[in-house]
């Protein structure tokens, strides 16, 4: 259901090289548990990342997608550490206005406004 409807989003709302770069430093926020978004929403984000990572970026690729690939499901604080200052750094390289704009896009254009089971792995 939430995969279907992130689907029908990105194929109705492509995402541009940047944007990748902004869904994949999205992922990389809620593996190392400083995002601050409602558990449904990083539930929708994991999948919107899932259906653009294999989409081309500007900054951040294979590198980023290996290390999101070894974090799912592991609850290894060296391994938050270090995915906190790729993270940090991917959004510094992306530029905070930059991700301002992503994350209102994504409200705006009615990604976040699906009703959302929290247990469902993210």
């Amino acid at each position: 259901m939430i995969a279907a409807h992130v689907a029908r989003w990105v194929a109705a709302n492509p995402l541009a090289p940047i944007e990748v770069d902004c869904a994949t430093a999205v992922m990389l926020k809620i593996l190392d548990g400083k995002c601050k978004m409602a558990a449904a929403e990083k539930i929708v984000m994991a999948h919107l990342y899932d259906a653009v990572r294999h989409l081309p970026g500007i900054s951040l690729g294979e590198e980023s997608h290996a290390l999101i690939g070894r974090a799912r499901g592991q609850d290894d604080e060296a391994l938050k550490n270090f995915i906190y200052e790729q993270r940090v750094l991917a959004e510094t390289v992306i530029g905070r206005p930059v991700m301002k704009a992503f994350k209102a896009m994504i409200r705006q254009r009615g990604l976040l406004a699906i009703d959302v089971p929290v247990e469902e792995d993210a």
